[in-house]
């Protein structure tokens, strides 16, 4: 494989997959809106602000013009936070031929219109193969290389291989799926109950609490999913039950992160701050709480979250409603 990648997106996550793709000897051209840190990375040939201490290989080159990054590309990888999938795809769209693949790597939904990001996608682009990537993979370790394993979602299924290959080598295993709305639902909602499990340890409930909510938010998540035309089965997968298990575990999860604070007692906003990126499960708690209404499907853990990060609820207090709720059978079918 010969061909040219663009990655728009100077994140860890963007800078994580620029640096895996090159690391295969692929020409990888890198672009970020923020022309300092651009500045910076073409200086210092790494991501000294995100992902410091690993180099650029020689593949890998950061382009200060969009236009330059993404001219002569095969497939165009978006890689910026999912509130603003629209603004880039926007400026982006008009320098995109329709014989390009696009791949988004951001995992969120549009808070404003609770869209998916593949929504937004065939608003600007829909004649171009749309590629979701998605699944367990902190940039963190990606860029060093250590093993992951992703999925890549599409409707065209050649387009979905065409990705799996490209990212395919002997630290990183792809797998493909045709269900784009579980894929991008499951890699969105794990973040909010990420949140959560971080709310669990900061209020010093234990492994036990944390296994539960982990469990009954992934219930949640294949509620909505199922409700919004997602096969039940991909929330066992990749971007469902491994996205979940890493995030709601791991101190590289910013989610988790912020969520510890909260549950310690700092001021929601505050935590936020003190992370120091975006947590994007704050943005996809308001969109999925819409959701839950929007598609009349019962989410207590999204609810009590979204209060808790909106309404001034106190975290103890929305434990304490999810553990006294109504009791039910385990198997909602039944």
């Amino acid at each position: 494989m010969n061909e040219k990648i663009t990655v728009l997106g100077g994140g860890s996550w963007g800078t994580a997959i620029a640096i895996s793709l090159s690391s295969k000897g692929l020409n990888v051209d890198l672009w970020d809106i923020d022309k300092e840190h651009i500045e910076n990375m073409m200086r210092e040939r790494e991501n000294t602000k995100f992902l410091p201490g690993t180099k650029f290989p020689e593949t890998l080159s950061v382009k200060e013009n969009q236009e330059d990054a993404i001219a002569g590309s095969d497939v165009i990888v978006f890689a910026v936070p999912a509130q603003f999938f629209r603004s880039a795809l926007e400026n982006a769209a008009g320098l995109i031929g329709k014989d390009k693949i696009v791949v988004n790597v951001a995992k969120g939904v549009e808070q404003n219109t609770l869209s998916l990001l593949s929504q937004i996608a065939a608003e600007y682009i829909p004649d171009n193969k749309y590629v979701v990537v998605s699944g367990p993979s902190h940039a963190e370790e990606v860029c060093k290389g250590m093993p992951t394993t992703l999925v890549a979602a599409s409707k065209d299924r050649a387009a979905a291989e065409y990705v799996q290959d490209m990212l395919m080598s002997s630290v990183m295993r792809v797998y493909t799926n045709d269900d784009v709305v579980g894929v991008e639902l499951g890699g969105a909602l794990k973040n909010i109950i990420a949140l959560g499990a971080g709310i669990c340890d900061g209020l010093g409930n234990g492994d036990n609490a944390k296994a539960a909510l982990i469990t009954r938010g992934l219930a949640e998540i294949r509620r909505l999913g199922v409700a919004m035309g997602a096969r039940e089965t991909t929330f066992a997968g990749l971007s469902g039950i491994g996205d979940l298990i890493v995030t709601c575990t791991s101190m590289h999860s910013r989610n988790r992160r912020c969520g510890i604070m909260i549950g310690e007692g700092v001021d929601p906003e505050k935590a936020v701050e003190n992370v120091g990126m975006i947590v994007e499960g704050v943005f996809t708690c308001n969109a999925a709480y819409g959701l839950a209404q929007k598609y009349g499907v019962e989410m207590p853990i999204v609810e009590n979250i979204y209060k808790v990060l909106n309404e001034g609820m106190d975290p103890k207090d929305g434990f304490n409603i999810l553990m006294t709720r109504q009791k039910k059978h385990e198997v909602e079918q039944m």
